[in-house]
């Protein structure tokens, strides 16, 4: 998914997942534009570490067909059948954790006011937040700040299960410390401890078996061990598939059983038969069916409820490869969507007037769309943690030759902002004149970058002839500059005139205050998200930080950005636009280049001089100066629950929702009804 950014009071608006082929953007709490602070009792459901829990409300569901609530129920209930993958996946040992645990919860009947209780309460939510026992965005290992004496009796007095050798895991200060370890200099796939490689094998095998395998002349590629876990079978690299009677099957089918009913709801023939492909995706394993797959889906774009399900994101796996799981059921709001409509009916110009080599140009953008939608209902990959904007499939022939879909998640980003202050803007503001700006026109700002990042930057471009997929070319940095590159097309074209002819702005105010926040977040702010020493590892903070170091250094000659100190205090004053926007699109047209021609090399340097390395002074000053704030750098969803209704006879004859659930309450639910 080329994922996620958008309509956000959230100056940045951060992360777009993708490849984008599957984008997906966590939202950066550097709030700007609400102009009335909604109470945080109304959509905060729980705080705890870094965390804060929200709800999203779904509007007007009531309007929609019995057939139409039956689809986003069937479609929902598909996608929460799958959500234990994502835990193996993410982890071999999650799941038998993650059963222990809610094992106590469900059991435990002792002192629940102790400290170490509500330690174990807090390290339960933050696996039950990631999916797993390591940090959902930061990939380190979750520490428990319980002892294993306590852990062992509770498990003592619940009576629950969990082998010594997963305890051992829990508490090791030295096992599976990184769930994903990007680090060039180390073999990444023993570095990592995720779920997508067997004990054994390296990253040479990895790379080597891939390397006899592909045809790098082939026009339609697949997405080369997208779906499946590679081990060792008599010493030699063999691929574990993912499918009905294969890997994760029992999951698989009950996925399928959710989807057949789905398809017999369809809104139209386009829908059920993109559908019918899918579950014949899940029953075969087959990557040539999941290009069909996404082919037909892609073309699908009537109606009002469509979906993402299945093996989306590569962010997981160290070298770009494997996929994890991941479901958002949406419902489209036409009015936004409308509002929108004409940033897809100049894709085409966008493409000819950027600042590309004519040969990295496409010729012709092919099925672009995009709409902004409710979501109905997230698991795996995409929740708690939930993408703001997505735009897909991630396969690029299929882009080129196809199109895409690109769609901002308008109730979530609605929540996030009920949510948000404007105390990281204040803070991180060099002077009044931005903080002004940014509540004028920030949250605009945020929207049409999102836009345009998904719309028009995934869309953008095209590969060499005979040059392989990105994750072949480009390795462990084909993320970060895919997400770069899709960033700077939407920061090059917010300050442009266009955009007032197109009637989406009325005034070039809107691109220097999106100009303003993407410094302030790439700079600084993110960097709440890290622990001191820490080096940036995830692809989308690397994007940020990457961009705005380059065009700091490359206009240093010109005057473009300021580094202010004040009062012992770091901010950055943009002091020439025009040229800003200019440094823009020349690194647009490098890292197009670098994607285009496959140039791993100049990838890397990018990446790695730029995106990866943070000046520890500033740094700590930018912890020091969040820390009074109270801000939770990272939130997330708990989902509405569907009910089926049934008559005399046993037919459903309506579908309610149940928005009531505390963050602890849905998941031991979810653990009861869909751990399989």
């Amino acid at each position: 998914m080329f994922k996620k950014i958008a309509f956000i009071t959230i100056i940045s608006l951060a992360l777009i997942v993708a490849s984008c082929g599957g984008d997906k953007t966590l939202v950066e709490n550097d709030s700007t534009t609400s102009e009335v602070k909604k109470e945080f009792s109304a959509v905060t459901v729980d705080r705890f570490a870094d965390i804060q829990v929200l709800r999203y409300e779904i509007n007007d569901f009531d309007n929609l067909s019995l057939d139409q609530k039956k689809l986003v129920y069937f479609l929902s209930q598909a996608g929460l059948a799958g959500r234990d993958i994502i835990y193996d996946q993410n982890n071999p040992y999650n799941l038998e954790i993650r059963q222990a645990l809610e094992s106590i919860v469900e059991k435990f009947d002792g002192d629940q006011n102790s400290d170490d209780w509500n330690n174990f309460m807090t390290y339960t939510k933050q696996v039950w937040f990631a999916n797993g026992i390591h940090h959902h965005y930061g990939m380190d290992k979750l520490m428990p700040k319980f002892s294993r004496v306590y852990f062992n009796s509770l498990i003592d007095q619940t009576k629950t299960s969990i082998s010594k050798e997963t305890t051992e895991v829990m508490f090791s200060s030295t096992e599976a410390m990184k769930r994903k370890n990007k680090n060039a200099d180390v073999d990444m796939i023993q570095a990592s401890a995720n779920g997508f490689y067997g004990e054994g094998v390296t990253q040479k095998m990895v790379e080597d078996y891939y390397s006899a395998k592909i045809d790098k002349s082939a026009k339609h590629p697949v997405e080369y061990g997208h779906n499946s876990t590679m081990i060792l079978k008599d010493g030699e690299a063999f691929e574990e598939i993912w499918k009905s009677g294969g890997k994760y099957g029992k999951a698989i089918d009950q996925i399928t059983f959710w989807l057949s009913k789905a398809a017999g709801v369809a809104e139209n023939d386009k829908q059920k038969i993109a559908i019918e492909k899918l579950i014949e995706f899940y029953n075969t394993g087959d990557l040539t069916t999941w290009d069909e797959y996404n082919v037909l889906w892609a073309q699908s774009t009537d109606g009002d409820i469509d979906w993402i399900n299945g093996f989306i994101e590569v962010y997981g796996d160290a070298l770009g490869k494997r996929a994890t799981y991941e479901s958002i059921v949406q419902i489209t709001d036409f009015e936004a969507s409308e509002q929108m409509k004409v940033v897809t009916e100049n894709v085409q110009w966008f493409e000819d007037n950027s600042p590309l080599f004519d040969e990295h140009k496409k010729k012709e953008v092919k099925g672009v769309t995009y709409k902004v939608v409710q979501v109905a209902s997230e698991s795996g990959d995409a929740s708690p943690s939930t993408p703001i904007g997505v735009n897909l499939p991630n396969n690029d022939w299929i882009r080129q030759e196809i199109g895409s879909k690109s769609v901002s998640l308008g109730n979530i980003i609605a929540a996030y902002n009920n949510a948000s202050g404007s105390g990281i803007l204040q803070e991180f503001s060099n002077d009044q004149e931005e903080i002004d700006r940014a509540k004028e026109h920030a949250e605009l700002a945020g929207k049409l970058h999102t836009a345009l990042h998904e719309v028009v930057g995934h869309a953008s471009g095209q590969l060499n002839e005979g040059v392989g997929q990105p994750a072949e070319t480009l390795k462990n940095y084909a993320s970060t500059l895919e997400e770069a590159r899709a960033d700077l097309v939407g920061l090059f074209y917010i300050y442009d005139q266009k955009l007032i002819e197109l009637g989406l702005i009325t005034t070039l105010e809107v691109g220097k205050a999106e100009y303003d926040g993407y410094i302030r977040n790439g700079m600084l702010t993110q960097l709440q998200r890290l622990d001191i020493g820490k080096d940036v590892e995830e692809e989308h903070m690397q994007n940020r930080q990457l961009v705005a170091s380059w065009v700091i250094e490359k206009g240093a000659d010109g005057n473009v950005i300021e580094k202010i100190t004040r009062d012992n205090k770091t901010y950055y004053n943009i002091t020439d636009y025009n040229k800003l926007r200019t440094l823009f699109g020349v690194l647009l047209k490098e890292i197009q280049r670098i994607k285009s021609e496959g140039d791993y090399e100049a990838g890397k340097k990018l990446v790695e001089t730029y995106g990866v390395k943070v000046d520890q002074a500033v740094h700590k000053e930018v912890l020091s100066r969040v820390k009074p704030l109270d801000i939770a750098p990272y939130r997330g969803f708990v989902n509405p629950v569907f009910v089926a209704v049934k008559d005399d006879n046993g037919k459903i004859s309506d579908i309610k929702i149940e928005n009531t659930q505390t963050f602890v309450e849905q998941m031991m639910f979810y653990a009861k009804e869909y751990g399989i």
